[in-house]
């Protein structure tokens, strides 16, 4: 049996689960992968913010900085859900043309973190109730499917950048 090399890293990477953070919206089941989950914040309320585009639903104090954020209800074209106590705010980093952007999704209940090998990991379909460029595919989880979002997307096609400057 041979040790693994650089040349074999692409291979090895496939062959690795990649993880998930896997949350509530209604009655549906997404994830999104881990690497881009700052933090997990129990939800107490947004400022709202005027002249935001409608998916943003207003801002949070995150140590001293106004943080946006996204309600996934909405950017998804879904009736948002009532808050509860299992309301959360998944605060996610990702890039933007200026650098890193930091923004708070809300979503209605946080559930694990889960191990999604990539042949569970299906192309994301041309139909559906959430359009294929705002996903990285379907995942199966035991025996149910997980809708993967593209998170960089997801907010990257809001073009926040020109609405960030505004918060105060």
């Amino acid at each position: 049996m041979s040790t693994p090399t650089a040349a074999d890293a692409p291979a090895l990477s496939q062959q690795q689960p990649a993880q998930y953070l896997s949350f509530m919206l209604g009655q549906e089941m997404f994830a999104m992968g881990i690497l881009a989950v700052r933090e997990i914040l129990e939800y107490a309320g947004v400022t709202p913010v005027p002249q935001m585009p409608p998916s943003i639903c207003g801002v949070i104090n995150l140590r001293g900085t106004a943080v946006p954020v996204l309600d996934l209800a909405r950017r998804l074209e879904r009736a948002p859900s009532p808050v509860t106590k299992r309301t959360c705010i998944i605060v996610v980093e990702v890039m933007a043309s200026e650098g890193p952007l930091v923004i708070g999704i809300l979503v209605d209940a946080v559930n694990a973190v889960l191990d999604i090998p990539a042949e569970d990991i299906e192309p994301a379909p041309r139909f559906g109730s959430v359009r294929a460029d705002l996903l990285h595919g379907i995942g199966k989880v035991g025996g149910r499917f997980v809708m993967l979002l593209n998170v960089q997307h997801l907010v990257a096609t809001l073009h926040l950048q020109e609405f960030v400057a505004r918060i105060p």
